[in-house]
């Protein structure tokens, strides 16, 4: 291995897309975010809704990974996932987390910081029945972040499902389940030349947003 085998300070790109301003964004985030996430359907539909899952444990020890969003409005950001998991475990010592939407093609990318709830046990039985059986499968015989000894264990369990629910529903385990993440700031950032890129704030107060312009 040479000695330059892991720098990567000749990489560049150069960003091009048109700016925003305060006059050009809305008020509100949420009408903000849905311009922007139209857009990005608009551009990949397949890879809009992925979006950077940040969380911390009682002692602050980050972890991050990618999730889907899959459904939004004035309440919050919702995604499922099991809740033995390892972002399950941090949300339950330490309920606040930060989601990250990075578009590359647009060159914007939206932070959204916030507390995080569970959703109702009834809207995760609702949409973990609006999965694909697969999917469904998948969840029943996979207790998501826990070691096992080998694919293979793992194919076993959902092929003793599928035989066990066949031609039934498949219920919707306890430990799975949705999270909603209740906004209290939002990042916008947009791309420029030069690395002169646009970045506004908006910072819930009790009575509405502060939106502020931050230095790139």
């Amino acid at each position: 291995m040479s000695e330059n085998a892991g720098d990567f300070t000749h990489l560049r790109r150069e960003y091009v897309s048109q700016g925003i301003t305060r006059d050009t964004i809305d008020a509100d985030p949420f009408k903000q975010f849905t311009e922007w996430f139209d857009v990005a359907c608009q551009v990949r539909p397949d890879d809009a809704s992925s979006m950077t899952l940040a969380t911390a444990d009682k002692q602050g020890k980050p972890s991050a990974r990618i999730v889907l969003l899959k459904h939004f409005d004035l309440n919050g950001f919702a995604w499922y996932t099991d809740y033995q998991s390892q972002k399950g475990h941090d949300l339950e010592e330490n309920p606040q987390a930060e989601i990250l939407f990075y578009w590359y093609g647009l060159e914007r990318q939206i932070r959204i910081q916030g507390r995080v709830e569970k959703l109702s046990a009834e809207q995760a039985d609702l949409y973990f029945h609006k999965r694909p059986v697969g999917s469904q499968l998948s969840a029943a015989a996979s207790e998501q972040s826990q070691p096992i000894a080998s694919r293979q264990a793992l194919e076993e369990r959902v092929n003793a499902l599928q035989v066990e629910y066949a031609g039934q529903e498949i219920p919707c385990p306890e430990r799975w389940g949705g999270y909603r993440l209740i906004p209290e700031k939002f990042e916008f950032w947009q791309g420029r030349e030069s690395r002169l890129h646009d970045r506004f704030n908006y910072n819930l107060t009790a009575t509405n947003w502060i939106i502020e312009r931050l230095q790139p």
